[in-house]
This record gives structure tokens, C-alpha cells and sequence, in this order.
């Protein structure tokens, strides 16, 4: 068999054109250029201590101090394990309640544009405001107790779980919904049936995420009076018990690792159930 003439239009051409570099500045690469310049900047900026210390030494004996781990506070460990569970818990259910909304009302795909507009400013304004200043301001309007703690995760969580909620909504196909609104179903209905069992996965997953944040934020929060593990931990930071701080530090990793292994399995049952829930229109 002879080769293809070289003039032929079926040749191949021996070497592909390549495109401008100009070309090759899409959005992703610029986005990721402005980054790698902002991490130079940032780096040349950021200076250490003056004095020269032996970092390593003073962060090997500063964890010396953590082992063994003193049990004996195990008995008011649990206690105020038991309150900060309760923190979060509380502050992710109401914040799963209020965000519902907040989501539709920031989902481009659902809600009228200035909606949409006021609803992500308002969520840019909680996301502002750190998890520790909510609970500054909770304590400051309701006294230092467990109550100004649920408050102050509860819109800590609103800020970031509106936002999630929003995206999981926006990624739903709408045509569903459309059909079923276009043989008779109210808005409820095509809600119900044509956008929940698709965003419902992505809902609970962030859900379960939320409150495992919550746990460990509800521990932090006890630092201003809000409840929870926080209280004990100032404590022990004052005083240098740093065993006892290592407790408390290993109970809620034991909290955290617990709800994570039960978290993964929940996703997996929802995974499983999904192909039958976007059948169910009854």
C-alpha cells in the first residue's frame, strides 16, 4: 500500500498548530495564575520570630506535657461532652429549618433575581462574623449559658448551609418539576416530587457535615461563656494542665470519629435509596 500524498486532503498534517499563549487564558487559568502570584506576595510578606529558637525542641517538650493524659477528669469530661453534643445538635437542626428557605430564596435556577440578590448578601454578612463573635454577642444579649451557644451556631451554620443548600438546588435539572407543573401539579407538588429527591442526597450530606463542625465549634464556643467542653478547656489552658487538656482533646476526637464512621454509612443508605426515590411521584 503507497503512502498518502503529502498534498492530499486526507493527509494527516505531520505537526498539530499551536494556539496562541493569549489563547490559553481562560478563566481556570487565570483564576489559577492570580493565585500562584497571590502565594509569592503572601510569602515574601510573612516574616518569623527574630530570635533564634529551636522550633522542634520547644514543640517537643510543649507536647510532652499532654502525655499521659490525666483521666481523672473524665466524670466532668463527659458532662460537658454530653451539653456540647446538645449545643450542636440543636444549632444544626434550627439551622437545617431556616436554611431550607434561605436556600430556595438564594438558588438562581428558582427564585426572582433580587431575592436571590438580598439572600446571598445576608448570608455574606453571617459568613462574615466568625463562630466565636456570634457567641461573644449571644453571651453578651442571653448571660453565659448553653442557650447563647445553640444561638450563635445556629447562624454561625444558617451562613454556610443557606449557601450549600442554594447550590444543591441550583444543580437540580428543572424540566421535572416543569412537567409536572405542566399537567396540573401546584408549586409544592413539583417541589416535592420534581427538585427534593434530587437535591435530598446532596441536602442530608451537607447536613450531617454541618453538625460534625458544629460539634467541634461548640467546643470552642465555651471560651466566651457560651457552654459546652470550651469552658473546661480555658481552664486548663490557664493553668497549664495540658494533660487534662489532652483528655478533653481525646474525647472529642472520639465524638468526632464516631459520628464520622455513622455519617459515611447514612450517605451510603441514601446513595442506595436514591434511584427508587426519583421513581416515586405517588
Amino acid at each position: 500500500m503507497s503512502a498518502p500524498d503529502p498534498k492530499s486532503p486526507l493527509a494527516l498534517p505531520t505537526r498539530l498548530p499551536e494556539r496562541p499563549w493569549y489563547e490559553r487564558l481562560n478563566l481556570l487559568n487565570m483564576t489559577l495564575l492570580v493565585f500562584l502570584l497571590a502565594v509569592i506576595f503572601s510569602g515574601s510578606q510573612i516574616s518569623g520570630s527574630d530570635r533564634d529558637l529551636n522550633i522542634f525542641r520547644n514543640l517537643g517538650n510543649f507536647l510532652q506535657d499532654f502525655f499521659p493524659p490525666d483521666l481523672s477528669v473524665l466524670p466532668q469530661t463527659g458532662a460537658a461532652l454530653v451539653e456540647t453534643i446538645k449545643i450542636a445538635v440543636l444549632a444544626t437542626f434550627f439551622a437545617v429549618l431556616i436554611s431550607m428557605p434561605v436556600g430556595l430564596g438564594a438558588a438562581r435556577t428558582i427564585s426572582p433575581r433580587w431575592l436571590v440578590v438580598i439572600t446571598r448578601m445576608l448570608m455574606n454578612l453571617i459568613r462574615t462574623i466568625p463562630s466565636l463573635i456570634w457567641a461573644v454577642i449571644a453571651v453578651a444579649a442571653m448571660g453565659a449559658n448553653a442557650a447563647a451557644g445553640v444561638v450563635a451556631l445556629t447562624f454561625y451554620s444558617i451562613g454556610y448551609l443557606g449557601k450549600f443548600f442554594s447550590e444543591a438546588f441550583e444543580s437540580v435539572d428543572l424540566n421535572v418539576s416543569r412537567s409536572l407543573k405542566g399537567i396540573g401539579a401546584d408549586s409544592v407538588q413539583a417541589f416535592q416530587f420534581g427538585i427534593w429527591p434530587h437535591a435530598k442526597p446532596i441536602i442530608w450530606s451537607q447536613s450531617i457535615w454541618m453538625l460534625e463542625y458544629n460539634i467541634r465549634s461548640a467546643s470552642i464556643v465555651g471560651y466566651v461563656g457560651a457552654g459546652g467542653l470550651g469552658l473546661q478547656l480555658h481552664a486548663y489552658q490557664e493553668f497549664h494542665h495540658w494533660d487534662r487538656f489532652a483528655t478533653v482533646l481525646f474525647c472529642i476526637l472520639l465524638v468526632v470519629t464516631l459520628l464520622d464512621l455513622l455519617s459515611e454509612r447514612v450517605r451510603q443508605r441514601i446513595a442506595r435509596r436514591l434511584p427508587s426515590d426519583f421513581c416515586h411521584t405517588d
